[in-house]
């Protein structure tokens, strides 16, 4: 016991440095790429006296459509471009200490505003879809782990295969096309997180409508993860079934289902466990390809265009929070692993 609590604690010690880390890595990275906030306001304003709009920026006394030195020099001020990397790096981890993550370049609002609006919606996807995956794979790995070589067995694992190669959101987009409407059925709707209506609906017509939305996106996030979850729950009972102890147990007159589905499934589900971490990441992550395809406006979504936009305060805030959460996960997967097993020491 004393030497998990050493563990533990030792790998909460590290969660600062790790993060300190990353976080300054990425911090240096987006500050030495071309195509930074004051490159973006050059570009829009060329755009602007290309397309006819050279009298609003006239103003600046553009030549050429390039900002003036004062302007530029002002706009570094303003986005601390002014300052060395290590020390706009520190003044950007002030605040956070006080979830000042800065301003969207885009849309002008605070970035925990920005990524608190996202988060619940890859966060619903995401749980959702991780959970159906558990109360599917784990009962059809061990099925297929009871059945093995059976027919079953092998028609499923093809089928398993078969979803394992196509992309969730190739499934998705497939779904939209057959059930989408058009020239097909009208069953799904083509994307969206809720109808534009849903102030109007009751309490029973939201979960309906709710239920109808979530349909095809929690389909993409299961099929990615579905065939290494069931495979994976499978080969794991496959080896504990032949262990010693399995053998001792049915020996000592145990039932079958007892063997099985308490002391075989049990250690058969610490394989699973390990990802939780992983998963947990991956839920504030959101999935941008899914979220595309279904028109989700989640945190994959944000975290792509802000990335693409040159939007550097809300590409850090989502990595602030993303690490924090893998980091954690990954203590979290140990405690699960530890308690499932309790043969699990971490002394070392």
């Amino acid at each position: 016991m004393h030497g998990m609590l050493v563990y533990f604690i030792r790998r909460i010690l590290l969660i600062p440095v790790t993060f300190l880390i990353i976080t300054f890595m990425v911090y240096a990275v987006l500050r030495v790429v071309p195509g930074g906030p004051i490159e973006q306001i050059q570009m829009r304003m060329q755009q602007a006296m290309q397309e006819g709009g050279a009298s609003g920026a006239a103003s600046v006394d553009m030549k050429g459509g390039a900002l003036p030195e004062e302007a530029i020099k002002e706009l570094k001020e303003y986005y601390k471009l002014d300052r060395s990397i290590p020390v706009a790096y520190i003044l950007w981890l002030k605040g956070i200490f006080t979830l000042d993550f800065g301003h969207s370049y885009q849309v002008g609002e605070p970035v925990l505003d920005v990524i608190v609006s996202k988060f619940p919606i890859s966060i619903y996807f995401g749980l959702i879809g991780y959970f159906a995956s558990w109360i599917v794979c784990i009962p059809l790995g061990v099925f297929k782990a009871l059945k093995h070589k059976s027919l079953f067995d092998t028609s499923s694992s093809v089928l398993v295969f078969l979803g394992y190669s196509v992309p969730g959101f190739v499934a998705c987009l497939i779904l939209l096309v057959f059930f989408g409407g058009g020239s097909y059925w009208n069953i799904v709707p083509l994307g969206g997180f809720r109808p534009d209506n849903w102030e109007d609906l009751n309490w029973l017509s939201r979960v309906t409508t709710q239920v109808h939305h979530t349909l095809v996106p929690m389909f993409g996030y299961m099929i990615g993860g579905f065939a290494s979850m069931t495979i994976l729950m499978k080969n794991s009972l496959l080896e504990n079934l032949g262990s010693d102890y399995v053998r001792t147990a049915f020996a000592k007159g145990l039932t079958e289902n007892r063997v099985i589905f308490v002391h075989a499934l049990r250690n058969s589900l610490i394989p699973i466990t390990a990802g939780i971490g992983h998963a947990l990441g991956l839920l504030f992550a959101g999935s941008f390809l899914i979220e595309k395809a279904c028109n989700i406006p989640g945190m994959g979504y944000l975290g792509f265009t802000s990335l693409q936009a040159r939007d550097y305060p809300v590409v850090m805030g989502i990595l602030v929070f993303g690490v924090l959460i893998q980091l954690v996960g990954n203590i979290i997967s140990d405690l699960v692993w530890a308690c499932i097993d309790p043969r699990i020491r971490f002394e070392k």
